[in-house]
Parts: structure tokens; C-alpha cells; sequence
């Protein structure tokens, strides 16, 4: 099953960019598809992969913040390669 996943990484605190910036980096070297705009990372794949590398590199990122919010939205397809039709 393949699934798409957007993802917004938030520390709270001032030295926020090293965190998001590791992170984005880890999820592109994992080998998934992943795609970046300046409002969120998406990431796409097998759901047991996508979700094993999410595992590993969200418990990471907390790790290395005081507080921290992450917003993930999960869908059941692959929609890397969506073009809106209007």
C-alpha cells in the first residue's frame, strides 16, 4: 500500500533552522520520494517504509528541541505526481 505524507516541522525555540534543516536532509537521503515547498516536506512511498524512516527521524528531530510541534497528514496513494487539471 503507498501512501502520501505532508509534514511541517516546528521547534519552538530560536535555533529552530539546524533541526529542519537535518531533518529534511536525513528524509532525502532515505531513498523515498520526497518533495519540499517552503510550507511543508512531502514524502511518498510504501507505507511500512514511509513509516519506518518517520519513526526513526521524528523521534530524532524531538530529540534535538526543548518543544517542538509536527503536523502530518496521511493519504492512502501515492499523489507525488499530481498536476491539477485547472
Amino acid at each position: 500500500m503507498n501512501i502520501s505524507v505532508e509534514l511541517t516541522l516546528s521547534p519552538l525555540q530560536d535555533s529552530f533552522e539546524p533541526i529542519i534543516i537535518s531533518f529534511i536532509k536525513k528524509l532525502r537521503a532515505s531513498g523515498l520520494t520526497v518533495l519540499e515547498n517552503p510550507l511543508s516536506t512531502q514524502v511518498y512511498g510504501e507505507y511500512d517504509s514511509v513509516m519506518k524512516v518517520l519513526n526513526t527521524e521524528i523521534k530524532e528531530a524531538f530529540e534535538l528541541m526543548d518543544k517542538g510541534l509536527l503536523y502530518m497528514k496521511i493519504v492512502k496513494s501515492d499523489r507525488s505526481m499530481y498536476e491539477p487539471h485547472f
